[in-house]
């Protein structure tokens, strides 16, 4: 990709990004540049990616034709405002705070800009993210294919409406956090039947792992997946039962809407 890729702020989200990127091989080093508020973060940012960095958001806003805001939403306001006026005509703007949406970047830059606004999760940090993204008008089709293209390096990537982003963190932004508690409560019940818990662990994890590949892989429905590892009679069954008249499905979906409500609430404040 002949792109110039710049990323204001370097956390752990755009570093994981980076190292997808670099790993994938569709940017080189000397085509990415980074800045932080920190000159030690930098420092490890240069040394680890043996990429460009700078102290100065400005330097990196001239420097990009896709420039990333990995920054805290309450920060945006201030840094369009820093940006604005040394920006490329032609760059692509892509955020990924939650609650901060295109209309905001397009008022904060004062001109019409390209703008792809995404949410991705962090099991991006492990090359396994789901990021969720919208893009206004100014877009072209060869521009989206290129975005999809940097952020398919660490992850999958799902376009949607703009209107639905509030839905999103229940769903993949989230949802990983339930999947944990999930691992830990099937890791607990091993320990409870005497393996141990670091292999309780490693179990628990991988059978979670080869269960969502399944999902992805076959496009079966998960419910014809289940019914596989159903046998008559069996304890697979049993303990489907035990799952449903403790309202497992009914409580997942109480923990999203509240999840969701929580996100626009946010968005409103």
């Amino acid at each position: 990709m002949d792109k110039k890729i710049g990323f204001i702020g370097c956390g752990k989200m755009g570093s994981a990004m980076i190292e997808g990127m670099l790993k994938a091989e569709v940017v080189q080093p000397a085509d990415i540049k980074v800045s932080a508020s920190t000159a030690s973060t930098l420092k490890k940012v240069e040394q680890r990616y043996r990429i460009k960095g700078s102290l100065n958001n400005q330097e990196v806003a001239k420097f990009a034709d896709y420039l990333f805001l990995a920054i805290q939403p309450a920060l945006h306001q201030d840094v369009l405002e820093e940006i604005k006026s040394v920006l490329k005509e032609e760059v692509t703007i892509i955020t990924m705070a939650a609650g901060v949406s295109i209309e905001q970047i397009e008022k904060g830059i004062g001109r019409k800009v390209k703008v792809v606004r995404t949410m991705p999760n962090t099991p991006s940090l492990v090359g396994e993210g789901m990021t969720a993204m919208s893009v206004n008008e100014e877009m072209t089709e060869k521009e989206l294919v290129e975005v999809e293209r940097l952020f398919n390096s660490f992850g999958k990537t799902e376009l949607i409406q703009e209107s639905l982003m509030d839905a999103v963190p229940a769903i993949s932004g989230s949802s990983p956090a339930y999947v944990y508690m999930f691992i830990e409560a099937l890791a607990d019940g091993g320990v409870r039947d005497g393996i141990p818990r670091q292999q309780a662990y490693r179990m628990a994890a991988q059978a979670v792992l080869g269960a969502a590949k399944m999902v992805l892989e076959t496009e079966q429905h998960p419910s014809m997946l289940k019914d596989d590892v159903c046998t008559p009679g069996g304890s697979t069954i049993q303990a489907v039962a035990a799952l449903e008249e403790n309202r497992f499905r009914a409580s997942i979906l109480e923990a999203m809407k509240a999840c969701t409500s929580k996100t626009k609430c946010l968005k409103d404040h």
